[in-house]
């Protein structure tokens, strides 16, 4: 099983910017996609950006797109998912998913979860 960590969250104020980091010790990250995702109290857990295992390719979700970037450092294991301008209803709780596939079925993992609140 692969253990995913996230760090760098913690409180900003509104306009603010965080860099949220993904990593694993103990296995490599470089043959699989990764995801962010977030969970604000009561509400689901929701996509925010994915990276290829390459890094070639990039998605984001439309709440976040020209505000968050996602990029990898496959040299160094780690993923991360840059914020800026950060605004309150960026609030929640945000997790780390890696994912590949083997014979047509997906596989992944995710992380604990960091939080990220965005406060006056």
């Amino acid at each position: 099983q692969l253990q995913l960590v996230e760090s760098g969250g913690g409180l900003v104020q509104p306009g603010g910017s965080l860099r949220l980091s993904c990593g694993t010790s103990g296995s490599t990250l470089d043959g699989y996609g990764i995801a962010w995702f977030r969970q604000a109290p009561g509400k689901e857990r929701e996509p925010v950006a994915c990276i290829s295992s390459s890094g070639a390719s990039t998605n984001y979700a439309d709440s976040v797109k020209g505000r968050f970037t996602i990029s990898r450092d496959n040299a160094k294991n780690t993923v991360y998912l840059q914020m800026s301008s950060l605004k309150p209803e960026d609030t929640a709780v945000y997790y780390c998913n890696a994912f590949r596939y083997s014979w047509g079925t997906r596989i992944e993992d995710w992380g604990q979860g960091t939080q990220v609140t965005v406060s006056s």
